[in-house]
Formats: C-alpha cells, sequence, structure tokens
C-alpha cells in the first residue's frame, strides 16, 4: 500500500496536508493516536504502529490527534485539530478535558427505552455542533420498541434538517444504513450514555466482537460501563470510528456557539422580541411567550435552553477565573525564581 494510501485509510487530509512546511514534508513523519492509555499513547503511521511516552514538555493530546515524528521516531509537534470535543472535567479538579480530535462525524447515541431522554440528546449536539463536526442521531434498540417511530418523530422535531436513524445494533441490515458515513478517512465519534449500545453497535460494524458489551440493569434501566478508554478503530468499509467511554454527565463550558446552533429555532424567537433584553416572563412583544401559549415552541425545549445557557456561563466563569488565577501564579513563580537568582548572586 502506498503511503498515501495508507495515511489516507487513517484520516489523513489537505487541511493536515497545508500545515507542513517543505522542510516537514521531507524529513517528518505523520502519525496518529489511536489510543490513549496513563502516560503513553499509541500511534498508527505509514510505517506501523509505535507507542509514544508523554512528557510533561508536551501538549495535552487525545485520541484522533496528528503529531509528526521526526526520523528516529521522536515526537515534532501536534498539528492543529481540525475539530475537538471536550468537556468541562467532572470533580473538583476545574479544567477542561478533551475527549476526542479531528472527528468529521458525531454518532450520537440513545435507546429507544426508559433511558430514552432529549435533555441529553440536545446537550451532546451542542457538544457536537461546537466541536464543528456533522451529528447523527442514532435511537438503538428498535427491535425491543414497540412504536420506534415516535422516538424518530420526537428527536426529528428538534431540527428537520438533523440526520436520525433507528438502528438494531445486533443486525447487520439494520445498520447498513449507516454506509453514508462510513467511507474511507471518514473519522466518526460515538457519544452516549453507558449501556445504549454503542459497543454493540461498534462490533456489528467490524463484523466481529472485538468490543465489550454489557447489558442493561433491569431496576433502573441505566447501562453497565463496557468501555474504558478510548480508542481509534479502523472499519472494514474504510472509515474510522472512536469509542468513548459512556458519560452520565458532560458539564458544558465554552460551548454557546453550539447551544446557539442547537437550539437555533429559539435564538430566532428571541431575536423577534420587541426588547433587546427581554426575560420571556411578563415583557410586552416577547415572541418566545407567544410561541409558548400558540403551542409552536415546546416549553421543556426553552427550560433546557435556559438551564444549558446558565451552566455554560458559570462553568465559563469559572474556567476563565482558573486560568487567571494560574497566570497570576506563574508570574509569581518566575518572580521568586528571578529573586532568588540575584540573591544567589551576592
Amino acid at each position: 500500500m502506498s503511503a498515501e494510501n495508507s495515511l489516507s485509510r487513517l484520516g489523513w487530509q489537505p487541511f493536515f496536508q497545508q500545515q507542513l512546511t517543505l522542510e516537514e514534508l521531507d524529513s517528518r513523519a505523520p502519525a496518529r493516536i489511536v489510543e490513549q492509555h496513563k502516560g503513553v499513547v499509541t500511534l498508527a503511521a505509514e510505517s506501523g504502529s509505535m507507542d509514544l511516552s508523554l512528557l510533561r514538555s508536551m501538549p495535552d493530546m487525545v485520541v484522533g490527534d496528528w503529531i509528526l515524528l521526526d526520523q528516529d521516531g521522536h515526537f515534532v509537534r501536534l498539528l492543529e485539530r481540525k475539530t475537538c470535543f471536550q468537556r468541562n472535567a467532572s470533580g473538583e479538579r476545574v479544567h477542561r478535558q478533551l475527549l476526542s480530535a479531528n472527528v468529521d462525524t458525531a454518532f450520537i447515541v440513545s435507546s429507544m427505552n426508559e433511558d430514552f431522554n432529549l435533555n441529553r440528546i440536545e446537550r451532546l449536539l451542542a457538544l457536537v455542533n461546537e466541536a464543528g463536526a456533522e451529528p447523527v442521531v442514532l435511537l438503538s434498540k428498535a427491535d425491543l420498541a414497540e412504536h420506534p417511530e415516535q422516538f424518530v418523530s420526537q428527536v426529528q422535531k428538534l431540527d428537520s434538517m438533523l440526520a436520525v436513524e433507528a438502528v438494531n445494533s445486533l443486525d447487520e441490515s439494520s445498520v447498513s444504513k449507516l454506509q453514508p458515513w462510513i467511507r474511507e478517512g471518514h473519522t466518526i465519534a460515538m457519544l452516549g450514555s453507558s449501556g445504549v449500545g454503542k459497543s454493540t453497535l461498534i462490533n456489528t460494524l467490524l463484523g466481529e466482537q472485538r468490543q465489550s458489551t454489557g447489558s442493561i440493569r433491569e431496576d433502573d434501566d441505566k447501562g453497565r460501563h463496557t468501555t474504558s478508554r478510548r480508542s481509534l478503530i479502523p472499519l472494514n468499509l474504510g472509515g474510522l470510528i472512536i469509542d468513548t467511554p459512556g458519560m452520565r454527565e458532560i458539564q458544558l463550558a465554552e460551548c454557546r456557539t453550539g447551544i446557539a446552533s442547537t437550539f437555533a429555532d429559539v435564538v430566532q424567537l428571541a431575536e423577534e422580541c420587541r426588547f433587546s433584553d427581554c426575560q420571556h416572563q411578563s415583557e410586552p412583544g416577547c415572541a418566545i411567550r407567544k410561541a409558548l401559549d400558540a403551542g409552536t415552541l415546546d416549553r421543556r425545549r426553552l427550560e433546557n435552553y435556559l438551564k444549558l445557557l446558565r451552566e455554560e456561563a458559570l462553568n465559563s466563569a469559572t474556567l476563565a477565573e482558573k486560568r487567571a488565577g494560574d497566570k497570576a501564579l506563574g508570574k509569581f513563580y518566575r518572580r521568586t525564581l528571578a529573586e532568588s537568582q540575584k540573591l544567589k548572586g551576592r
């Protein structure tokens, strides 16, 4: 296989090629991160696969990233990302957590059972839209749903242009409808809660039992975690798919554009209000209230939009404060070090 075809199968695109200098074209080898471990990433390149130990001097990297290696296989630099999925990490430590990079299409998987949740789908849509990837909503467990068309209709009402597919993840003929998005060099991310069938779907696409799967807990209809790390998996049809651990909660931060894109209908209505600072409560000429009364806007959708906006604003402000604090702390360290050096010289 030629180097060009090999890189193309890994997802190499003109976007990345154009970032290389003439010198790098001759002396550097592109490689893509296909698996992520603690302190080590696995790379795939034209020459084969290899492991790279991560150093503190390296930038933060994630599955899907493209990097350049020198002739000895040493890290040179990280290429600019075409798209990047990230969230506000859970826990007490405030920071941004990278999820995946250079994704073309995101499959948002939701099962058609008691775990079906439009609010969660909208949250994931905001994440995908912010990243700049194409969202496709996959409604799994079609074989178990009595009326799958009702679930499809609910999601389609969020956006008439949104791609929505009902699938039975165990059935190859059902999964075959996803082929338009699975083509050579096309990278797909799989997003969704635990137990919705992401790993089962990947196994069907692969034609083999590679990803471990788990059943739904009968007591609460919630899923068990079956994927423990992120990995980029090549498919027989030519595409690549990133499986991610199931995420119960994705906190949005610095995602205002993604939220606006996901709720474009609500944003459009708000722009039609008589007052630019309308709070959509009892103000005269409120287009939002008018749409609610007419039944053309779902109250659940409006409340989720406002909730995500508040969450995004709070998390973004917290991140900004942390960055400012880190910057001030860095200045303090440098000043202390400089003063220490002066004292040593006396």
